[in-house]
């Protein structure tokens, strides 16, 4: 039979880690077993105290604080050397994953926030994504940042803000603005919405129109939750009636398609190319304008490329969509 020391193991002399659970004790424990980890590889406690900087008893009491916390001998000591236990190897190979891993945690992390080539989490409403946000990323590129790269999330109103709550998100392009203290938000741009009419329409020879003059049509709409239905059902309201809807799409282009077939009108934002079938009338009254705007979460720091894009899309307020 061999030993690898002539000292008994140490006592467990509290069982703190233990009893703060799997979580509680890899947090109470990760700083010792760092600092075990430098004097397991040089294997010398005094070359490891001065490769991190730290008094060398100082470093010699953090490892026999592990060794009591895991009731383990990690290290047999030999003169001005240590030697590691066979516990000890083991202890340093799961160490030695476990450090580079959180090397490359850490990498990953500057690399998000790194000014040149960091990443931004963009959320923008579906009807911004054909025109307006590729402008801006174009523009924001040209402006100096060509290499910053972009997580892109197209998706309804409430959805983006709680992604934005929950940090999932740095930025969002949203209509209508939100009302949150915990988020900034800063009006960009206004745009126009069209009375889309079929093409047969009795109206679709008019180019304007008062909305209280489709009071009894049928409506097609995106699905409640979306901004672009919140703003047509007040707009509804203000011309003095509520919208009967007939069918609810997601995006766009469906209601479109569905407006060309005859199956209703709907308040929508200009089309980037005319849709065959569709006409688009001006609505005088009320006036059918929604506010766009860019909202982040206050108290949380953006990187310095989520920054610097904020401060470039709001240097376009004003410019933001094309006006007609």
């Amino acid at each position: 039979m061999t030993h690898e020391s002539s000292s008994p193991p140490p006592p467990v002399l509290s069982a703190p880690a233990a009893e703060l659970g799997p979580a509680g004790a890899a947090g109470l424990l990760a700083p010792l077993v760092a600092q075990f980890a430098a004097v397991g590889r040089l294997e010398h406690v005094t070359q490891a105290a001065q490769l991190l900087g730290m008094p060398q008893p100082t470093l010699s009491r953090a490892v026999a604080r592990l060794e009591a916390e895991l009731g383990v001998r990690l290290l047999a000591r030999e003169g001005r050397t240590v030697r590691l236990t066979r516990a000890g190897r083991l202890l340093l190979g799961s160490a030695e994953r476990a450090l580079a891993e959180l090397e490359r945690g850490a990498e990953v992390a500057r690399a998000e926030a790194d000014p040149a080539a960091g990443r931004v989490a963009f959320g923008f409403l579906h009807t911004l994504g054909t025109d307006a946000v590729p402008a801006l990323l174009r523009g924001f590129r040209a402006a100096g940042h060509p290499k910053v790269r972009f997580q892109l999330v197209q998706d309804y109103v409430g959805a983006m803000l709680e992604r934005l709550r929950a940090g999932e998100l740095d930025l969002c392009l949203v209509s209508p603005l939100p009302d949150d203290p915990d988020l900034t938000t800063r009006q960009l741009d206004e745009q126009r919405l069209y009375l889309n009419v079929p093409v047969d329409h009795r109206l679709a020879g008019r180019r304007r129109i008062r909305l209280a003059e489709v009071a009894e049509e049928p409506f097609v709409a995106v699905e409640r939750g979306y901004g672009l239905r919140a703003i047509t059902d007040q707009f509804c309201a203000e011309a003095g009636f509520t919208p009967r809807i007939a069918f609810e799409g997601e995006e766009a282009e469906t209601l479109r398609g569905l407006v060309a077939a005859g199956l209703g009108v709907a308040l929508l934002p200009p089309a980037l190319a005319p849709r065959p079938g569709v006409v688009d009338l001006e609505v005088t009254a009320p006036r059918t304008r929604r506010t766009i705007a860019l909202t982040w979460v206050t108290a949380r720091p953006l990187t310095p490329p989520a920054a610097a894009f904020r401060d470039f899309v709001l240097a376009r307020r004003g410019r933001l969509i094309d006006h007609d």
